[in-house]
């Protein structure tokens, strides 16, 4: 008897455990958003990560010693003053210089004091961490974000973004 009522437990706890599989989505891409973040939001967090981008980019044209580094941080001022711009257009905002986060501000002031030594490890690492951000930002946004105009642009820099985070994977392989 006791068999009997364990092999139907496994039995319906394989049958609850294969339904909810099933019921999740085919892939992420077609998964809803995992949170909704506002325009306002998301306005305040893509304006200071892209000046930490093109702040701490510009260091490392200076700073870095190895010229795939430099010249990942050439595309990263080249592209993220680009998607800057475009961001302006979509969310119709002035021309006001963009305010950094005290997160971007203090990250880029340890940069700033980074040793010779210390200074391209940590801007790799540094990029390698706001690229993890940006795309999850991007992603959520262009799914569940509330403007329209800011949604299209959100979809339309994530690939750029995504390309970013593998290129700076390889620079974290590579040093």
């Amino acid at each position: 008897m006791n068999k009997m009522i364990s092999a139907s437990l496994v039995s319906l706890s394989l049958l609850m455990s294969s339904a909810s599989f099933a019921a999740q989505p085919a892939s992420a891409d077609k998964a809803a958003a995992a949170f909704n973040v506002d325009k306002a939001s998301f306005v305040k967090a893509v304006t200071s990560s892209n000046a930490f981008e093109i702040e701490s980019s510009k260091l490392a044209e200076q700073k870095a010693k190895d010229a795939d580094v430099k010249k990942f941080a050439s595309e990263m001022i080249k592209d993220h003053t680009m998607a800057g711009e475009e961001l302006k257009k979509a969310a119709k905002l002035g021309d006001e210089a963009p305010v950094m986060s005290p997160k971007h501000a203090a990250m880029l002031e340890m940069l700033k004091g980074a040793s010779d030594q210390d200074f391209e490890p940590l801007y790799i690492d540094m990029q390698a961490t706001a690229h993890m951000e940006a795309v999850s930002l991007f992603a959520t946004y262009a799914k569940g974000g509330d403007d329209a105009a800011v949604k299209e642009f959100a979809a339309k820099t994530l690939p750029k973004l995504e390309m970013h985070k593998m290129h700076v994977t390889k620079l974290v392989a590579a040093h």
